[in-house]
């Protein structure tokens, strides 16, 4: 190709764009640019990529990213199910010890989350009612038995313990950035989580991974625009090393997220496998002259690190 990317064959070439398209298939590669360091008028350096492919670039290496990226995406989809279906389960013990109805009381909450709007020029409903209609729209749409049931036998009013069942994470985070600080807490807690502002930054952050994974996007070298918050040094020991300033991309990269989930799993799995499973991967990792594992955001030495043993 005149950009300078190698292809040895290219009826195969066809066959992977044709498979994957030519912006998917470019984005893989944008990391194989060439780049120059570039000073404007003002005297300020930034790094401008080019338009032609580093020396030595060829088809497979896309190939093999690509590869990587969807086995990632499988492995965190799976990670994310499991918090997500502990995370339904513990709100709903604790928000159910209150009252079945809890969820539609305002006094179980916090007032950020039940007061309206306050501006005159555009009056809005609050957070918890805001939630309630999206909750209600899920819930009528439901083709679950046990949604029926309660449809047709209980005034179509469903206790917090069944509609968490009916819920996604996103619904599940809103819930929770809502609950008083003292049920918050006993929920985060129960995943060796310290605070509550620190869990509700992490069920945000898997979301919004959970989202990119679902949607087949490009996660590996990902910049979260959702990133977990990194507790501070000495409150979760196994994640301290997410302040090192070695750690590439800071709080930013896949990396951070990916910690998050198998922190969070030592507290769900009976036996742990699923990040076992995700340091082979990782090991795996196609290197090339372009790309690391620091690609993902991973510390130099990570696979040493006690989260991973």
């Amino acid at each position: 190709m005149k950009r300078g990317l190698e292809v040895e064959d290219p009826t195969r070439a066809i066959r992977v764009i044709e498979s994957v398209g030519y912006y998917r298939l470019t984005g893989y590669l944008y990391p194989f640019l060439e780049s120059e360091e570039h000073v404007d008028d003002k005297g300020r350096k930034t790094i401008r990529v080019l338009n032609t492919y580093r020396l030595g670039t060829t088809l497979h290496h896309a190939e093999s990213i690509i590869g990587f990226d969807r086995r990632l995406r499988t492995l965190v989809m799976e990670g994310v199910e499991r918090v997500e279906i502990a995370v339904r389960m513990r709100i709903a013990y604790v928000l159910g010890q209150v009252s079945p109805f809890a969820h539609e009381n305002p006094l179980c909450f916090d007032n950020s989350f039940t007061t309206p709007g306050t501006d005159s020029r555009y009056p809005s409903p609050s957070k918890q009612v805001t939630w309630l209609a999206q909750v209600k729209e899920r819930r009528d749409s439901s083709d679950e038995q046990f949604a029926a049931h309660f449809r047709s036998k209980y005034d179509d009013r469903m206790p917090i313990w069944a509609l968490t069942e009916l819920l996604e994470l996103g619904h599940l985070s809103s819930l929770y950035r809502g609950m008083r600080q003292g049920d918050a807490e006993e929920v985060a807690v129960s995943f060796g989580v310290p605070h509550k502002k620190l869990m509700a930054s992490w069920l945000a952050s898997l979301n919004y991974v959970r989202n990119v994974a679902a949607h087949h996007a490009r996660l590996f070298n990902r910049k979260l625009q959702n990133a977990p918050k990194r507790p501070k040094v000495g409150q979760v020991p196994l994640l301290d090393h997410l302040r090192d300033p070695s750690v590439p991309k800071k709080d930013f990269g896949t990396y951070n997220a990916l910690a998050v989930i198998a922190y969070m799993l030592r507290s769900i799995e009976l036996e742990r496998s699923w990040a076992p499973r995700l340091v082979e991967l990782l090991r795996s990792f196609p290197t090339s002259h372009a790309l690391s594992i620091e690609s993902v955001g991973a510390p130099p030495d990570w696979n040493k690190l006690d989260l991973w043993r």
